[in-house]
């Protein structure tokens, strides 16, 4: 295995451990409103973001925006999904429903092999289209066994997916699109949070030092992760990381069971099986195909 593999799965297991605990962070401020731990994550996470741009030097792709409306409007549409996406997370972990969270993000690369067919005109195989049958199984089972859709997990999927189709076809890197997107947030954050803290209703106002001090690492915790992901994926195939990323629900998924202690009886877990066989389907096609290919140049 070459160095740069090795240094690309130190950083993909670093990222996606660490939003596999994000349970335990978010259960940690759970006195916190939802809707304002998103809006404190966005203004932090910035303000980290800018810091280590500032460290970089990279400020070139900010005075191009201006003259391309479109791509801001696809930044704007990217950062909509991304708070959507942290808000339902959010209230999830506070809500109890952990376990349902991390279904989310096992049917999220089955989501992508749809929105591959939909959006990108992509054909399917009949291996494929095993996979999604299968995975629409487990998501009718636990339908019909909870008496509701599971829609959290669904939310989260669909939410992140697009949100990654998004990113797939924008220009900036990870670290720039990252800070664009949390500063159009911003334009609806910080006079929100300034509101709410005059108003003496924020956690700034009303909370005490070790919670104001989480509350302020949401930055760094979320930018961190993504600086990492960002690293590992210009080191590692994208099969590889396809595998890698199931590090992440199924940690929340563990966490869910064994530390937070939400109810997964044999039947629940019927439902999670159907899905889990549709990821192995998916991710041994991938792997297949990779092996096909000639393998891409390190990066320098």
């Amino acid at each position: 295995m070459r160095p740069t593999m090795n240094t690309g799965l130190v950083y993909a297991a670093l990222a996606f451990v660490a939003w596999g605990l994000y349970p335990l962070y978010f259960k940690t401020i759970a006195s916190v409103p939802p809707l304002e731990v998103v809006l404190q994550r966005s203004v932090w996470s910035l303000v980290f973001v800018l810091g280590l741009l500032a460290v970089l030097r990279r400020w070139d792709w900010l005075r191009p925006l201006a003259a391309q409306p479109r791509r801001l409007a696809l930044f704007a549409l990217s950062a909509l999904l991304l708070s959507i996406n942290w808000l339902v997370y959010v209230w999830a972990v506070q809500a109890g429903q952990v376990i349902e969270a991390s279904l989310g993000y096992f049917i999220n690369p089955l989501v992508n092999v749809l929105l591959g067919v939909v959006v990108l005109h992509e054909r399917l195989k009949r291996v494929q289209w095993l996979a999604v049958a299968l995975a629409t199984a487990g998501v009718l089972w636990l339908t019909l066994l909870t008496g509701r859709l599971p829609w959290i997990a669904l939310v989260l999927a669909a939410s992140f997916g697009f949100y990654g189709l998004l990113r797939k076809t924008a220009s900036l890197g990870a670290i720039e699109g990252f800070a664009l997107e949390t500063l159009l947030l911003a334009l609806v954050a910080v006079p929100a949070l300034a509101w709410w803290t005059w108003a003496g209703r924020s956690v700034l106002a009303q909370g005490d030092a070790p919670l104001i001090a989480w509350v302020l690492l949401s930055g760094p915790l979320t930018a961190l992760p993504l600086l990492l992901f960002a690293a590992a994926a210009r080191r590692l195939k994208l099969a590889t990381l396809g595998l890698v990323q199931y590090l992440a629900p199924t940690i929340s998924l563990l966490l869910g069971v064994w530390v937070f202690h939400e109810p997964f009886d044999g039947r629940r877990l019927v439902g999670f099986a159907f899905i889990w066989s549709a990821l192995a389907i998916v991710s041994a096609d991938a792997l297949g195909l990779r092996r096909l290919r000639p393998a891409p140049a390190p990066p320098p």
